[in-house]
């Protein structure tokens, strides 16, 4: 290769790299592989099952080589009762695939990312069979496509899920076999639910007993179909009828639309870092979590899509207070916009409850929202019903706190979702989208500047407390002495996170001009985060005083505090406050000497991995020892489908390693792209069309130590700002291939036009 080479080349090497891009899915390179069969399967919790999903359907592969169960799960299936366990997501049904003469067979499956489906193979003896089961990405069928070398007998029964008040019924017809699940007519029921899933077997003759036989070398396909009346109101009528239609052939066009639509989401990012091991894992987390969301279909609850039985943990809730938020925080910089489309409706349709419960239990303005609430206004978390109940759960009677719902001390419930919000406007500039969320951003504006004291000259908060206070059997319903938090650093973050993005959605949208004012004066006179003294130097406190302490003691950057300052909040940074930033760095820098054993970095072993690791990118510490420490967290607590898993919740955790690594190699919050901000330079390195806030997508690498180009293709035309990856040096602007200006200077600061591509050289 020549020592020089032409900028019109480089520009060309370029632009035909995006369409090498295209066609070639990185993930493809990496699957899950499973050895011995699942062990977690059905839980209440995250299984290590073998996972494929539509962002809607989702199916999990539990069971020995002889006794095979496919557990379907679909995100609108909700019991929808205010209270758990009871209420919540709920479990349809499964397929129980038996075949005696696999017993005691060898076990041997894949979890396949690029094609996203999972592949299996059982052998006993010269026997083997094969299974190949996918989840339809442009419509409502499982398929399930079974090969043999030699002829055996095979079991299917397709069944629902039984009791918890639902109603279930079966058929046959025209050779179709169906189940139906449903909830409605029960006390408290807020809306009902149905569910119809209808098998049809192809390649082999189905006998009234559902038994039938595999021939040898010949491929019989199991399809089912799965609708609720949430997709359509003739839901059961529809789902046998497009069973009975389907034929190989048209299988395989559902195949050929599946495969597309998995290689057009695999070419919105890509990213190649010198490591394999997280690579895999950050592959793993996006197909999990592309897996579980999509666009027009019900948001995924705490679990995904991927329910094994009723009553999952928290009801497979939306928690408002990180979980519900955080599986989304990757997909803006990683450019899955569709699948984040989901995010707002359920807080969108809890409004008007919202706004009745500020009026009714605090007499204020504005939306206050429970911890938990689920899809079309529906809340999970009333108390128990009962006072009895309530004693027996909770250890008092007391079932009315707070009108009976759980609010749980915690007024930041509805504000938290607020931080999502924006990372979606910032990351697009889409001003229909802005439009859609304003009316409630704007309530949770109405209800902070009336929640809000201004005393001495600042706006202090009174009992929004930084964790949840609640009786439990651990306090032996003993929990009001604990209440009394002032100015949480949780609730300071998000406060000012609220009232900076609303002045950005009113300015976008030429609206409330004459409100604007005061929230400027809220976001320069909201008191500032609590900073206390420990083992001789500055360090961040949880909460200015506390119930116990008008001067408790300051235990540092953690988990929650993250969640104010960073993410969501991003209200600090290495140029918005850098004096603060430096604390928080040394907070960091602290926590190496609070790990009890490997893994324990950042206390994320009950919960945290989604928020502290890329919190620790984001202010700036050592990215080699935060690797380390992710992948010493990984070692800790992950599963064979290469889900990481924590005690308190789920899907979170998708987000982990994605946002982590996108994080060190490309940062835009401080409306300013910064490219390989906190990466050892030393290792080769590249991602392409991560998305930065302005609604760009920004493409570079790293490559024996230099940055060689940045690629930025801008959406809406907005002035793009670049901090200089050359210090010192001069660099080239190109537009759309042709040689513009040159920059040079700390910050890189140009206009640009609608769809223009800028090269940087």
């Amino acid at each position: 290769m020549p020592k020089f080479v032409c900028t019109f080349c480089v520009v060309c090497y370029l632009l035909s790299a995006i369409d090498v891009f295209a066609q070639d899915i990185y993930a493809g390179k990496y699957k899950a592989v499973f050895t011995t069969a699942p062990k977690v399967v059905p839980s209440t919790k995250t299984t290590d099952a073998p996972l494929a999903g539509n962002g809607d359907i989702g199916l999990t592969l539990g069971g020995a080589p002889d006794r095979l169960r496919f557990y379907i799960g679909k995100n609108d299936f909700w019991r929808a009762y205010p209270v758990y366990p009871g209420g919540g997501i709920a479990f349809p049904g499964a397929l129980n695939v038996d075949i005696d003469a696999l017993k005691n067979a060898n076990y041997y499956a894949e979890q396949v990312f690029d094609r996203a489906f999972i592949s299996g193979k059982f052998k006993k003896g010269e026997l083997a069979v094969s299974v190949e089961a996918w989840v339809s990405a442009t419509s409502n069928q499982i398929i399930l496509e079974f090969t043999s070398n030699e002829a055996c007998e095979v079991k299917l029964n397709l069944w629902p899920a039984e009791g918890n008040t639902a109603v279930t019924s079966s058929g046959e017809d025209n050779g179709v076999y169906w189940v139906a699940r449903s909830f409605e007519n029960t006390p408290l029921l807020e809306w009902p639910s149905h569910i119809a899933l209808a098998m049809k077997v192809i390649g082999s003759d189905l006998s009234a007993n559902q038994g039938l036989v595999l021939p040898a070398d010949k491929k019989v396909v199991i399809a089912i179909t799965a609708y609720t009346n949430h997709d359509r109101k003739d839901w059961k009528e529809a789902a046998i009828k497009e069973s009975g239609s389907l034929t190989i052939p048209a299988i395989e066009s559902l195949r050929v639309r599946h495969e597309a639509h998995w290689k057009s989401l695999w070419s919105k990012s890509e990213v190649r870092i010198s490591d394999s091991f997280l690579e895999k894992y950050y592959y793993a987390s996006q197909y999990l979590f592309l897996s579980s969301s999509a666009k027009n279909k019900f948001a995924p609850g705490i679990w995904g899509p991927f329910i094994t039985q009723d009553s999952s943990s928290w009801g497979g809730d939306y928690h408002l207070n990180y979980n519900y938020q955080a599986p989304y925080w990757a997909a803006y910089s990683s450019n899955y916009i569709d699948q984040v489309d989901n995010f707002d409706q359920p807080l969108l349709d809890y409004m008007e409850k919202g706004k009745e419960h500020a009026q009714t239990l605090l007499n204020i303005r504005g939306i206050y929202y429970p911890v938990g609430i689920g899809p079309r206004g529906l809340v999970t978390t009333r108390w128990p019903l009962t006072p009895e109940e309530m004693q027996r759960r909770y250890a008092t009677p007391e079932n009315t706190i707070d009108g009976g719902y759980k609010f749980l001390g915690q007024k930041i419930n509805a504000v938290f979702s607020v931080g999502n919000m924006m990372m979606r406007f910032y990351s697009t500039y889409d001003v229909e989208y802005a439009k859609r969320v304003y009316p409630y951003v704007l309530e949770c504006a109405n209800f902070w500047e009336d929640y809000l004291k201004f005393e001495n000259g600042r706006y202090v908060i009174y009992m929004d407390h930084f964790n949840e206070v609640m009786p439990n059997l651990k306090n032996n319903g003993q929990w009001r002495n604990r209440l009394g938090d002032f100015n949480s650093t949780l609730s300071l973050g998000l406060v000012k996170m609220l009232f900076k993005g609303i002045l950005d959605l009113s300015t976008f949208l030429k609206v409330d001009d004459n409100r604007q004012q005061k929230w400027r004066h809220i976001i320069s006179h909201l008191s500032k985060f609590p900073i206390g003294e420990a083992d001789g130097r500055l360090t961040l406190k949880s909460v200015e005083r506390n119930a116990s302490s008008e001067n408790p003691r300051a235990t540092g950057l953690a988990r929650v505090s993250i969640h104010g300052l960073i993410l969501p909040a991003g209200v600090v940074g290495t140029k918005t406050d850098p004096g603060l930033n430096k604390i928080l760095l040394s907070d960091i820098a602290n926590w190496k000497n609070k790990a009890i054993n490997p893994g324990s970095w950042g206390n994320t072993l009950g919960n945290g991995i989604e928020t502290s690791f890329p919190g620790a990118v984001r202010v700036g510490y050592n990215s080699e020892e935060i690797l380390r420490y992710l992948k010493e967290r990984i070692a800790a607590k992950s599963y064979p489908n290469l889900y990481i898993t924590q005690d308190g919740g789920g899907i979170e955790t998708l987000a982990a390693v994605p946002l982590t690594i996108n994080e060190m190699l490309m940062q835009s919050y401080e409306g300013i792209i910064r490219i390989f901000p906190n990466w050892n330079k030393k290792k080769d390195a590249s991602f392409k069309q991560l998305r930065a806030y302005g609604a760009f997508l920004v493409s570079s690498n790293v490559k024996n130590g230099k940055i060689e180009y940045i690629r930025i293709l801008s959406e809406k035309g907005r002035k793009c700002n670049v901090e200089n990856p050359w210090p010192g040096r001069r660099v080239q602007l190109l537009r759309n291939g042709g040689k513009a200006e040159m920059l040079e200077g700390e910050q890189l600061s140009f206009d640009t036009v609608e769809n223009e591509l800028i090269e940087i050289l």
